[in-house]
């Protein structure tokens, strides 16, 4: 029996939550000086303190420890006064110290919240920590069909993440979202991830691991305030797939509970291909980490004047800026999402901040701009042209110097490198013809070889002007400007 997510939702009221990992963008480790540059060879970022060999000893990094209160205080959390460390002991091959210094009971950040707009609601999600701890290295499972490591014929082990600073940001419980759950879960993870940019401490590219987040599901029964089972989904990569494992989880549950069957609690994979989850490692029985104070660290205890001074340095936040631009662009929600989701918000700001117009902005970003960066198979914003140029052509095009048409060849010419809008109009030859008397010339070819639209034309069918208007632009190679066209051939023909 299938059980739709449709379906599911008509019994059961979706409970969500969310722990996010962020990799910190810090030169070195959290606790030593090897170097955190993605892509190195394998284990050439390692030293004895990160590889947990005896008688190293760790020595905090006094940036992640402010890019984490930068994060908490975005969070609107409060900070602590005084919080330490602990070891996490657990065994796993990327854990070269089989334990993991994090904190437990004394986090850094506690209590806080982020609020998310979906459909024209917003919705607040609360934050209940936002504690530092060190990444683990890298398992590279080799052979078989998955990449797991069922089926693989041997795994390798790069430590180069280990000791990597990571920030995990957990959520309360999320409920209360019906059918809209993995869109505000989807929608957390962008707010965080823009966030997160905001702020500097993270690059944030999930492709690389950066920003991983576990989805956490439950179902309960509604009208009932009783939680059910949760699953924790691991490691999910892109936003898209955090909207899909809710939903994948929420069909599933529902399938399993109407079948009269028990939801176990365990952690699950997510398969991008067939956008479900598979089953990973029971966690119905409680594990025991023997969390205990770090020995070899002092406690944290970041002054009061260092945290306002923090707090005081916080540039404009996401939701701030949200609120500004669609106040001053005019935009709805969906045209800033558009935006925002074709990650393009920075290029049309920069780019109206270089005296183009919102609506001539966005214009061009997210149509011929948008359009070629997905041929390319790149971000909008890696193009090789800059907020100034699109500017610039977009004052031509408002000046009467270049229509629409010639626009786009102009922004071709830009990304090929041929120089600067005003160079390439020139070397191309690309200039609106403008003078009367050019045109005149031209329309008086295409009225001569058109006899039968003039009729038509005189009869009183003054649509099938247009007819002549494209023989124009064609004898000018779209180099006229069509309505002044128009305009010329009405007069010639009254």
């Amino acid at each position: 029996m299938t059980v739709t997510y449709e379906e599911a939702l008509q019994k059961y009221e979706p409970v969500f939550g969310l722990e996010t990992h962020v990799e910190l963008g810090t030169t070195t480790k959290m606790f030593c000086g090897c170097p955190t540059t993605f892509g190195a060879e394998p284990n050439s970022h390692v030293c004895p303190v990160c590889l947990g060999l005896p008688g190293s000893l760790p020595v905090t990094n006094r940036v992640a420890i402010e890019y984490t209160i930068k994060i908490g205080l975005a969070l609107n959390c409060s900070i602590a006064s005084w919080c330490r460390f602990a070891r996490k002991n657990y065994f796993y091959p990327d854990m070269p110290k089989n334990f993991q210094i994090s904190q437990y009971d004394e986090p850094l950040c506690v209590d806080g919240y982020l609020d998310v707009l979906v459909g024209g609601r917003t919705v607040r999600v609360g934050i209940e920590r936002v504690h530092l701890e060190e990444d683990t290295g890298k398992s590279l499972h080799v052979g078989g069909a998955t990449g797991r490591i069922q089926g693989a014929d041997y795994s390798l082990v790069d430590y180069n993440r280990a000791g990597i600073p990571l920030v995990e940001i957990v959520t309360r419980p999320v409920p209360g979202t019906g059918f809209l759950a993995p869109e505000v879960a989807r929608a957390y993870v962008t707010e965080l991830r823009d966030l997160l940019r905001s702020l500097g401490v993270s690059d944030v590219r999930m492709e690389e691991g950066s920003l991983r987040a576990d989805v956490n599901t439950s179902l309960s029964p509604r009208g009932s305030d009783v939680l059910g089972t949760r699953t924790e989904t691991k490691n999910v990569n892109s936003l898209r797939s955090v909207e899909r494992a809710v939903r994948s989880e929420v069909s599933r549950q529902a399938e399993v509970l109407d079948s009269g069957g028990r939801v176990i609690q365990e952690t699950r994979h997510f398969h991008e291909e067939s956008g479900v989850t598979t089953s990973g490692r029971s966690k119905e029985e409680a594990q025991d980490y023997r969390y205990f104070p770090e020995p070899d660290l002092v406690p944290v205890a970041p002054p009061r004047d260092w945290v306002d001074s923090i707090a005081a340095s916080l540039p404009e936040l996401p939701s701030a800026r949200r609120a500004r631009l669609m106040s001053a662009w005019s935009l709805s929600e969906l045209e800033f999402e558009a935006l925002r989701n074709a990650g393009a918000l920075g290029a049309v700001e920069a780019t109206v901040a270089a005296g183009a117009s919102p609506a001539d902005a966005r214009k061009w970003w997210l149509g011929e701009l948008a359009r070629r960066a997905n041929d390319m198979g790149i971000e909008v914003s890696a193009l090789p042209i800059t907020p100034a140029d699109v500017a610039r052509i977009s004052e031509l095009v408002a000046a009467g110097s270049l229509n629409d048409r010639l626009a786009r060849q102009v922004i071709e010419g830009v990304l090929d490198e041929e120089g600067t809008p005003d160079e390439v109009v020139a070397a191309r030859g690309l200039a609106v013809v403008s003078d009367d008397s050019a045109l005149l010339a031209a329309i008086d070819e295409a009225i001569a070889a058109n006899p039968d639209v003039v009729a038509r034309i005189r009869d009183g069918k003054v649509q099938a002007a247009g007819v002549l208007v494209g023989a124009v632009m064609k004898a000018t190679r779209g180099q006229a400007d069509a309505a002044r066209v128009r305009d010329l051939i009405m007069e010639r023909l009254s």
